[in-house]
């Protein structure tokens, strides 16, 4: 049986309980050596498969090897593992193998989600994802997705907003936004969500100093009806009050 575990944002209070259950029953854990870390409570005696960035074709062909062959295997995502996780390159390898292996994916909270709960209730009304990371998609492709979904005024999770590779890719995304919502559109910003660390600031695209911006941040730009109260993000659902 092979699961694939979401676990949160990162605190043990934001992981599921089902996701805990199944970590404590596995034999062996998969994942990036980061990941590792945060289920350190739960390895015990397990065996142990992590390896470092850009090495998710070999955990997780790894972790198919291992489940193919009679173990129980958790492979670890953080967040949502159907979310920018390992559950679709896990499908897409198995479906490439012709293999009938059952798998589990085991839902976690997303960043957004955690994100949008620090910062109020910004994602009430239609929103969306995008990862500003090229590594897998083209910048090209990325920019067009920019344009439809500000055109569609959706509110916009951003993932991978910013990294000494890519410095400069959270502003291009907020000028081309910025071109169809308006610069005094709010901007929520959410840095290491359920973690010692965590931060949450609410600004403008206008304002917003994206030198607080990493990659263990998530930037949710609202739409035009997203609003600020009491030190609170929020979107309208469009009730009549």
């Amino acid at each position: 049986m092979l699961y694939i575990v979401g676990l949160g944002p990162g605190s043990l209070d934001l992981m599921s309980p089902m996701a805990q259950e199944v970590l404590q029953k596995v034999d062996t854990i998969v994942g990036y050596t980061t990941y590792i870390k945060l289920v350190k409570d739960f390895i015990q005696d397990k065996e142990v498969i992590n390896t470092g960035m850009k090495r998710e074709i070999d955990r997780c062909e790894k972790a198919i090897e291992l489940a193919q062959a009679g173990k129980e295997v958790a492979v670890i995502s953080s967040g949502d593992a159907g979310i920018y996780g390992m559950a679709g390159l896990i499908l897409e390898l198995l479906s490439s193998q012709g293999s009938d292996l059952e798998v589990k994916v085991v839902p976690g909270i997303t960043a957004s989600i955690g994100g949008a709960a620090l910062l109020g209730a910004p994602l009430m009304n239609d929103f969306c994802h995008i990862s500003l990371s090229d590594l897998m998609t083209p910048w090209e492709m990325i920019e067009k997705r920019l344009h439809a979904a500000a055109q569609g005024d959706f509110v916009i999770c951003l993932y991978n907003p910013k990294s000494k590779g890519r410095p400069k890719h959270l502003e291009k995304a907020l000028k081309i936004i910025a071109g169809y919502k308006g610069e005094e559109t709010i901007v929520g910003i959410a840095k290491d969500i359920g973690r010692p660390k965590e931060e949450t600031i609410i600004t403008t695209i206008k304002d917003l100093d994206d030198r607080l911006v990493d990659m263990t941040t998530t930037v949710i730009v609202g739409n035009r009806f997203t609003k600020v109260y009491n030190g609170m993000m929020y979107t309208p659902r469009g009730y009549k009050l």
